[in-house]
């Protein structure tokens, strides 16, 4: 029912290949943002995993030191088949602090460890950087180099990816039983369907704001977000004003993530929440009754530092680029070449 296909920026591509054939060919690293404080009951771990689950190696962390699981944070979940270095932290409580090296093994390393005064929250990153590797390309190849350019200078959609929704959409369809009744005992669970039935409803937007060609465009009622923050605020008319600071990156179009409260948007934006919306009342009941507060996500995702190789011969690519906090490289290589693993 909920499987789906979002509209593309530049056009459905016309390229296949392969991702993560081994975990090297997905290499993330964590950018923290922000320098540890050097004391404090909380130790930040720098953590170099391989094939490893995050929440896997948490409970390891919380067993080594002999702390409650909810002791140990992370800012992110990282893919598991991919080499990641990501940060923790462990609230020693009153312990003394362990020999780090002797939690290392085959699946992970400890890389760093500095003691800071604050639990490490989920988001409290700048952002993540990318080395990704694709193989096994099929199709026009011509086509990528001119994909990249217009990713580079415009950026992507910024779809949430399609993992939040799991296989086939069953974390959609468990939402829909959610808030059809069901008891879903698991808090993680109950966050991870709530999760992804607020991500469907704003991909759902955002992809009619693709197939309208205004994703990255202001429109008149729209709620526009400052660049690098989570501030926003509504327009009325779209002014040379307005369309200057788009254009330039300074203000990017936002959607709603649904929940409580009033949108902000009017005019032309509002009618068009209202039409796209108003077709999931369960979703949107759903979300406001588990206590969510409405917010808004950037339509649009500006890549870092990209730089690629295309190798024609071995038909491969290699990428490399970095991202913002909460945004997803699967919205980078959707845009260039379907890809499965």
């Amino acid at each position: 029912m909920y499987l789906q296909k979002f509209s593309y920026a530049y056009g459905e591509p016309v390229c296949q290949g392969l991702i993560r054939t081994v975990p090297e060919d997905f290499i993330v690293d964590e950018i923290l943002g922000f320098e540890p404080d050097g004391e404090g009951e909380h130790v930040l771990l720098k953590i170099q995993k391989r094939n490893t689950n995050t929440d896997w190696v948490a409970k390891k962390i919380s067993q080594f030191v002999g702390v409650r699981q909810l002791d140990v944070s992370y800012a992110g979940l990282k893919d598991r088949n991919a080499v990641t270095t990501q940060w923790f932290s462990v609230r020693l409580a009153g312990k003394e602090e362990p020999d780090w090296s002797e939690l290392n093994c085959d699946d992970y390393t400890v890389l760093e460890h500095h003691l800071h005064r604050r639990k490490l929250r989920r988001g409290a990153l700048e952002g993540n950087r990318f080395k990704i590797t694709v193989r096994e390309l099929e199709g026009d190849l011509s086509s990528l180099e001119s994909r990249l350019n217009l990713i580079r200078t415009h950026g992507v959609p910024n779809y949430f990816g399609e993992q939040r929704f799991g296989i086939d959409g069953s974390n959609l369809e468990q939402a829909e039983a959610m808030f059809s009744g069901k008891r879903i005992k698991s808090r993680h669970k109950r966050s991870m369907y709530l999760s992804a039935a607020r991500s469907y409803l704003f991909n759902l937007y955002l992809s009619q704001r693709v197939t309208s060609q205004n994703w990255n465009k202001a429109i008149p009622g729209d709620v526009v977000m400052l660049s690098g923050t989570h501030s926003f605020f509504s327009i009325d008319a779209v002014d040379e004003e307005i369309k200057h600071r788009v254009e330039q990156f300074d203000l990017h179009p936002a959607a709603i993530l649904w929940g409580r409260g009033q949108s902000t948007a009017h005019a032309e934006a509002l009618e068009l929440e209202k039409q796209i919306f108003n077709g999931y009342p369960e979703f949107c009941e759903g979300l406001e009754k588990a206590g969510l507060d409405l917010s808004r996500r950037s339509m649009r995702l500006m890549v870092t530092d990209l730089s690629w190789d295309i190798d024609s011969v071995k038909k491969q690519m290699g990428l490399e680029f970095g991202l913002p906090s909460g945004a997803y490289a699967t919205s980078l290589l959707r845009e260039l070449a379907q890809t499965h693993s």
